[in-house]
């Protein structure tokens, strides 16, 4: 998961967040609140809560779980933080005792990994019912194993069509494209060779970078990486071929020029500085980048608009990818510390924990610029989020497709990412790439069961 801990580093200033229309898009989603206070727990219990954040974030946990304390004195939260890069081996190593973090921050792709080896404890009835009242469920869904909840999701993110508006004036685009065959039109009149313009640009060297803006092609094409049963890949489908044919046009008009795709290290690097200097008319991004926009934009960033993923010819609607961040509770510790964990997080995430109807959590999030999730913190946070670059990410939530979350996920993202690369350079054809990302995810699969 390099990408998610390149991300992350610079999660503070990843996103400002902004969609004053969220809470409307998402009000079929709400429901009742938690309690105000928990159920008291017998006995003395001292929990931890394992995270990867930073001393300012570490700092508003404690607070929380301060606040926490005056309505349940017997419980004590303390908040253990390890570097991102160590979130998942030391969970995994510590997970497995008695003793080890209570409570873990973890993203939604581990998960499955996690209750295979019975380190993710089951959420209790009360639990599940919180979630499917005050969560969207595409949300609860992507927290869930074989329909058991395991956690309480938090951040949320997605993949939207960004493009630079003073370049669709220049070149007469009067509307960002609704469809594939708009994509590849609009494309061509963004193009300018000599000075070095792509109409429509995309990521290479970073794999979510690579995977998420392909997968929500196919998603709003009819596609999916995996087939319903979600054990193999649906990656040779007419939706997905027609997704691997849209790039290789795109590269053959010269719309999209390979060799300004790379992402650096610090997922940076040419695909962003083409976007923000003006040499790529669009591209498909995650909202967490606005900040970086903003800043190396600075008065240009006016010219930023965003927009649905175009809808393939065998799609019905836009669909973009998204991902979540969770946390979760310790199988392996005992029954009394399970109980005052969950006692915890239902304050943590409740409506009565933060500011002016927020949940503590969505105060945390929102203090690094990232969207929460719990359709009251949506509502809570209005005022913050009104930027109109946000508008069709907040639109597309209901609709986004979760990526699969299955063991052997990343082993698969990362096989993804190769057989994409491969055909963006030219060195397989759509049919070829696809036929070879098909066998390698499934192999990637199998080899984590």
């Amino acid at each position: 998961m390099s990408q998610l801990s390149r991300r992350l580093g610079r999660r503070a200033t990843a996103l400002t967040a902004g969609a004053a229309v969220l809470a409307l898009a998402l009000a079929a989603c709400s429901g009742g609140n938690a309690a105000k206070s928990p159920t008291a727990t017998a006995g003395p219990q001292e929990v931890t809560f394992l995270t990867h954040w930073g001393p300012e974030q570490v700092t508003q946990l404690e607070a929380a779980a301060a606040a926490f304390k005056k309505l349940e004195p017997n419980i004590t939260v303390k908040v253990q933080a390890v570097p991102f890069a160590n979130l998942l081996s030391t969970l995994r190593t510590q997970g497995a005792s008695a003793n080890g973090p209570t409570i873990a921050s973890i993203y939604s792709l581990w998960l499955p990994e996690l209750v295979r080896d019975s380190i993710a404890a089951k959420a209790p009835a009360d639990i599940a019912t919180n979630l499917k009242a005050n969560w969207p469920q595409n949300l609860v869904d992507a927290v869930s194993s074989n329909g058991t909840a395991y956690g309480i999701p938090n951040e949320v993110d997605l993949y939207e069509l960004n493009y630079n508006t003073k370049l669709f004036a220049a070149a007469g685009i009067s509307s960002p494209p609704a469809t594939f065959s708009e994509l590849v039109a609009d494309a061509k009149k963004l193009t300018n060779k000599a000075q070095g313009r792509q109409g429509f640009g995309v990521i290479t060297n970073w794999d979510s970078g690579v995977v998420h803006p392909f997968l929500s092609l196919v998603a709003s094409n009819g596609g999916s990486m995996l087939d319903a049963g979600g054990t193999k890949a649906d990656l040779t489908s007419p939706q997905a071929i027609a997704v691997a044919d849209l790039y290789a046009q795109l590269v053959k008009d010269g719309s999209t020029v390979p060799t300004m795709s790379a992402a650096n290290a610090n997922t940076t690097g040419p695909y962003l500085d083409n976007f923000t200097n003006g040499k790529t008319g669009m591209i498909i991004m995650a909202n967490w980048w606005q900040s970086a926009l903003k800043t190396a934009m600075g008065d240009a960033y006016k010219d930023v608009a965003t927009a649905p993923i175009p809808v393939g010819p065998s799609g019905t609607k836009s669909s973009s990818i998204s991902y979540n961040w969770l946390t979760m509770v310790n199988g392996n510790a005992d029954t009394a510390k399970q109980k005052a964990a969950w006692q915890f997080l239902t304050f943590l995430n409740g409506p009565e924990s933060g500011k002016n109807g927020s949940s503590a959590m969505a105060d945390v999030l929102m203090g690094m610029g990232i969207l929460p999730s719990r359709t009251s913190d949506l509502k809570a946070h209005t005022s913050e989020l009104s930027d109109p670059f946000l508008k069709a990410y907040v639109d597309g939530l209901p609709d986004a497709t979760p990526f699969p979350s299955v063991i052997g996920g990343a082993a698969a993202t990362q096989a993804l990412q190769t057989n994409i690369e491969a055909l963006v350079f030219g060195k397989a054809t759509p049919a070829e790439a696809m036929a070879s990302a098909n066998t390698n995810v499934d192999s990637a699969i199998a080899a984590g069961k």
